[in-house]
């Protein structure tokens, strides 16, 4: 391919010809806003910072909440490191969804950062922590269903608008669709088994109900993706069909395991949980005084 000089806003240049070529193209079609090791700089403070406080906890920190933590950042690295640098490829885009908004959250969570900051932190930020537990905002974004709309749906508006296309020419939407993966599954994971307070959290049978809905949402997504690759998602000029074709399949398979594991995180924090050993208990001695009498 013949590369022509740009001119202003991407025309050819002053005595050339041809379609020009815009300057500097990162990965994936992203223009490059900035070396390439910056999106990794957020991950190393995320880890540093939570090793210091865990390190400042008076009383001893749990381990492996800290190897919870870890992993998620060392997931996190993985997806804006090596896999941000690869050739523009869906199935990259997909493994990268995979990290950023199901696995990565669900270590970043069980590695329980808000208990740790109201460890270590002085009383006006536990105060002020508090008081954004408290807040209704938040319980409404945190609800279960709300999250699972927010990953699940947050996904299908990028599949299924011009949002990708866009997102693939403007580095800035880029890594603010990257941002808000990473945020919605968050809150999703949070909200079904996080060890973090959680004031107002449904109980049990809502949070299964709202993460078999994420999942069969999920895996819908995949199929659709699948069986229209040749026009999803809209406004690509060139797409791989058989590429959108095998991550369609990623998503669907990796979103399975995904979802198995926080499944598992959420009866493991409900088996565990201050509230179902108290009925426990109660049970145990309702039984043992019944027969007694």
């Amino acid at each position: 391919m013949t590369v022509v000089p740009a001119g202003p806003q991407g025309w050819p240049a002053p005595g050339t010809d041809g379609p020009a070529i815009l300057p500097v193209v990162a990965h994936g079609g992203h223009g490059t806003d900035g070396p390439g090791w910056l999106p990794l700089l957020p991950v190393v403070l995320l880890a540093g910072g939570y090793l210091l406080a865990a390190f400042r906890d008076p009383r001893g920190w749990d381990h492996r909440r800290s190897a919870a933590w870890l992993v998620g950042c060392a997931l996190l690295a993985v997806a804006v490191g090596p896999l941000g640098q690869l050739p523009d490829d869906p199935r990259g885009h997909m493994a990268q969804h995979l990290l950023l908004g199901m696995l990565a959250p669900l270590g970043l969570v069980l590695g329980a950062p808000v208990t740790l900051l109201l460890r270590v932190a002085p009383p006006s930020v536990r105060r002020a922590v508090g008081r954004l537990l408290r807040a209704r905002p938040l319980h409404l974004i945190a609800h279960p269903v709300t999250a699972a709309l927010l990953s699940t749906g947050g996904l299908a508006l990028v599949l299924l608008t011009p949002l990708y296309a866009a997102a693939e020419r403007q580095p800035t939407l880029h890594h603010a669709v990257h941002l808000h993966y990473v945020a919605a599954g968050y809150l999703l994971a949070w909200s079904l088994a996080g060890p973090d307070p959680a004031p107002r959290r449904p109980g049990l049978a809502v949070r299964i109900g709202a993460l078999l809905g994420a999942a069969a949402g999920h895996s819908a997504l995949a199929k659709y993706l699948y069986a229209n690759a040749g026009s999803l998602p809209p406004g690509l000029t060139d797409p791989d069909v058989e590429a959108f074709r095998s991550a369609a399949q990623l998503m669907y398979y990796g979103g399975d395991i995904a979802e198995l594991l926080l499944a598992v995180a959420l009866f493991a924090s409900w088996y565990n949980s201050p509230a179902r050993r108290r009925s426990a208990i109660r049970r145990a001695a309702g039984d043992l005084v019944s027969r007694r009498s």
